[in-house]
């Protein structure tokens, strides 16, 4: 089955390391208590959360075309790379003194339930997380990376990074669904594809919202007023989750695919704002 990937897609693994010698206030963005939680608790979900879309997509690999063979290669690599860098900056927010000892242990229990379904259902949960990642990718890149205006310049590179390579590799898991399920009728693929992204969509963001609101406890910051503050930046300023719903919903039509907007210009746009550290 050909893919809607562009035919001249590179994806490039860039092995680059940020932030190790730097030391960051325990309110790294912009002294915001409620971004900074936000994006911990992203944060926190991506080594394990990574390492799973590996796993359920790389098992596919030898049944795949060359190409699609290929490009789950660098697709390993890129996310064998964020996970490294998401580590470290894990470590970073503990020993800014938070404790997401509770946050692991969730999303590894959640994964270890995930690993008991069949595997192209593993392999759709990875499919429909990628394309959160890839629409969170392009809104922060498409404002200029304004969303980490206030972070620290090797902060502010890693997240651009991890942006640009997300967007890189949008369709590789979503091709490799597509092909192991060419046999099914298209009714039938779209209907399953669906329903296990608006589960996968309610799950990803209330545990989300729940570590956030957790780190704020941390912080002293709880409540309806830390709620308020929260579902504010999500919604109304900047609005993270508002500035992707129409990209979450493009999901749910019939023949989406992931590059039927081609955004890798903002990927040239935005190399050059990062400054990382070589391997």
């Amino acid at each position: 089955m050909a893919s809607a990937a562009p035919a001249d897609l590179a994806i490039t693994p860039r092995n680059l390391r940020f932030g190790r010698d730097e030391v960051r206030g325990r309110w790294w963005l912009g002294g915001d208590a409620v971004a900074t939680a936000w994006h911990n608790s992203l944060s926190a979900s991506f080594p394990a959360g990574e390492a799973f879309f590996i796993e359920t997509v790389r098992r596919f690999r030898d049944q795949v075309p060359a190409e699609l063979a290929a490009q789950i290669d660098q697709f390993v690599k890129q996310e064998a790379h964020h996970t490294r860098e998401h580590v470290a900056f894990n470590r970073q927010v503990t020993g800014a003194g938070y404790d997401i000892a509770a946050i692991d242990k969730r999303i590894a229990d959640s994964l270890v339930q995930a690993r008991t379904t069949h595997p192209v259902a593993q392999l759709l949960v990875t499919v429909s997380l990628e394309h959160f990642t890839a629409i969170f990718a392009h809104a922060m890149l498409a404002r200029a990376g304004q969303q980490f205006d206030g972070a620290s310049a090797e902060t502010r590179a890693m997240w651009i990074w991890h942006a640009i390579e997300e967007i890189e590799h949008k369709g590789v898991a979503f091709d490799t669904y597509m092909h192991i399920t060419r046999s099914l009728k298209p009714a039938k693929r779209w209907a399953i594809r669906s329903l296990v992204f608006f589960r996968v969509s309610r799950n990803f963001i209330a545990n989300r919202v729940n570590d956030a609101l957790a780190l704020l406890a941390q912080d002293g910051i709880t409540g309806w007023r830390a709620k308020a503050r929260l579902w504010w930046y999500l919604l109304g300023t900047p609005g993270v989750l508002r500035q992707v719903a129409l990209s979450w919903a493009s999901y749910f039509r019939p023949g989406f695919h992931p590059w039927d907007h081609d955004d890798r210009a903002l990927i040239a746009a935005h190399e050059a704002a990062m400054a990382p550290v070589p391997a």
